[in-house]
């Protein structure tokens, strides 16, 4: 299993972050994390938890991507586990295959980027908009 996480927007992009097992037993706990992956082999089966705390910040809202993979992908070809070699065109699907998921990856990557981005622009607006709005009630009191 891998556990991932990162956070978008609000303070200093920090969280904690707890991940338990079944039982209750803390697998995975870190503080002031803005990032980051945790990979484990589960142990039992059964709900696998997971919590993210702002506690030190409770008055800046946060998001938090995250992802959680659980097992291995199916084969693409069910035969796969044959003796024989595959062929030209099953050996150019697998890397046609491969190749996808890590462009699956790379747009998840720029997605929080420009997540991250839109985030900071309209917080940059709002501060305009406000610094703008002082101006000219400044210049209404000193023009009267």
């Amino acid at each position: 299993y891998v556990f991932h996480f990162q956070v978008i927007t609000g303070g200093h992009y920090d969280v904690d972050c707890r991940l338990e097992d079944p039982d209750g037993t803390v697998l995975y706990k870190e503080m002031k994390k803005q990032y980051d992956s945790f990979t484990f082999t589960a142990s039992r089966n059964g709900t696998y938890k997971f919590c993210f705390s702002n506690e030190f910040s409770t008055f800046t809202h946060k998001t938090v991507y995250f992802d959680f993979q659980v097992g291995e992908d199916p084969p693409l070809f069910p035969s796969e586990n044959r003796v024989t070699a595959l062929t030209q065109m099953e050996s150019a699907c697998v890397s046609i295959h491969e190749a996808l998921k890590s462009v699956i990856d790379y747009q998840t990557h720029f997605r929080l980027r420009e997540a991250q981005g839109r985030s900071r622009a309209e917080d940059l607006n709002t501060r305009v908009a406000f610094w703008s709005v002082g101006e000219a009630i400044i210049l209404l009191v000193v023009s009267i």
